[in-house]
């Protein structure tokens, strides 16, 4: 037998300052997380904004150019001059020689200019070695295997605990059928899930980076749902879930799901999965073919490393 719960109308004036606390705080952190994606991997294309093309740059490369044009067109391009940015995209096509380096004036930039970040004692890039900079000189491939196994691996552990929460607090929610609360307390982690996947399928094919996009939407779109109904329920209750009779309002669930039946949308979601479990069959023979011979040479490299 199920245990009782209080809602979320019904909690305590200071547990509901909590969850709202916590609400609050977590909204304004995705909020920055946003706007630092539009400043970074927005920026990947040389324009302002996300684009399909920003992803692929991020994840695939930009094979036409170097990692360096890229980043001084693109992210990094307010912390150098025009002229400064163009001597070393100059030097950079020209080779990247090691005479030139001192020729060129180009040491001097990349130490008034870069090194202050991308040193020794940052996680960047160590400018001041010129070898690393050598290798940034060639053909942009995006991201490497290793950062994202890296960045996998912290936002699969910040984010979903993040989820976490932010669901637990939804789970006392009583405007949605156990149905779709069920659902909508799942979906972030499927979200999360596809959207750490796309990063790994777009490195291997560009045609994957729109992936990248829908899942991070789903995502928001999941979040925001769950933190404005739990808002709701906790401080407006009464304003938005019941009627002028003081009876409360169908909930919307069972309402949506019979407009959605109606439309037919049942049909089109059995549709969608059909299409999902074909992409999935596709994206995993795409790994095997490319993906895990990649892998499996990096390991192997890595491995060699460790023992000489």
């Amino acid at each position: 037998m199920a245990r009782e719960f209080s809602t979320l109308r019904q909690l305590d004036i200071p547990v509901k300052v909590l969850f709202t606390g916590y609400l609050t705080t977590v909204a304004v952190g995705y909020l920055v997380a946003l706007i630092q994606i539009l400043f970074t991997h927005g920026l990947a294309d040389g324009k302002f904004g996300l684009s399909i093309d920003d992803i692929v740059y991020s994840y695939y490369g930009n094979r036409s150019g170097t990692m360096l044009e890229t980043k001084l067109n693109g992210s990094m391009k307010d912390n150098a001059s025009e002229k400064e940015r163009f001597a070393i995209i100059q030097w950079v096509r020209d080779g990247a020689d090691k005479d030139d380096f001192v020729d060129d004036g180009i040491d001097k930039i990349i130490e008034s200019r870069c090194v202050m970040c991308h040193n020794k004692e940052a996680s960047l890039p160590d400018f001041s070695d010129f070898n690393v900079l050598k290798e940034l000189a060639k053909e942009d491939e995006g991201a490497t295997f290793t950062s994202l196994t890296r960045v996998s691996h912290i936002h699969l552990f910040g984010i979903s605990f993040i989820f976490m929460l932010v669901g637990l607090i939804f789970s006392f929610s009583e405007t949605s059928t156990l149905k779709y609360k069920s659902i909508a307390i799942g979906m972030p982690y499927v979200f999360l899930l596809v959207d750490i996947l796309s990063w790994w399928l777009t490195k291997l094919n560009p045609m994957f980076a729109w992936l990248v996009i829908f899942a991070g939407a789903g995502m928001a779109i999941s979040f925001g749902f769950m933190w404005l109904v739990s808002v709701l329920e906790m401080w407006a209750y009464n304003q938005v879930f019941v009627d002028s009779q003081g009876e409360p309002k169908p909930q919307w669930s069972r309402i949506v799901e019979a407009k959605f039946k109606q439309l037919g949308g049942d049909r089109a979601v059995e549709r969608a999965m059909s299409g999902l479990i074909r992409l999935v069959g596709y994206a995993w023979r795409l790994f095997n073919q490319h993906g895990l011979p990649v892998l499996l040479d990096v390991y192997k490299k890595l491995f060699d490393r460790s023992r000489s």
